[in-house]
């Protein structure tokens, strides 16, 4: 079984908030097929840096906005 990342994203949000742009759309921005971009905003894989950067320069964020990472007290044992 796949175990899911724990970084978490605001793609969905971001995609909405920026004309209600599709996933499919998103994914022809960044060169990757519809089914990555699903698996990413789903947290069951995380992109490479590139790929980051890639989808905080299509909603023109920076890449902090987009992803995030727990922090050690975030974290739960």
């Amino acid at each position: 079984m796949v175990r899911p990342t724990r970084v978490t994203n605001r793609i969905r949000t971001l995609r909405f908030a920026h004309g209600e742009m599709t996933q499919a759309e998103l994914a022809q921005r960044i060169g990757v097929t519809r089914q990555t971009v699903i698996a990413i905003e789903q947290g069951r894989y995380s992109p490479s840096l590139e790929m980051a950067f890639r989808i905080a320069h299509v909603f023109r964020t920076p890449l902090d906005d987009v992803f995030q990472y727990p922090t050690a007290d975030e974290e739960q044992p």
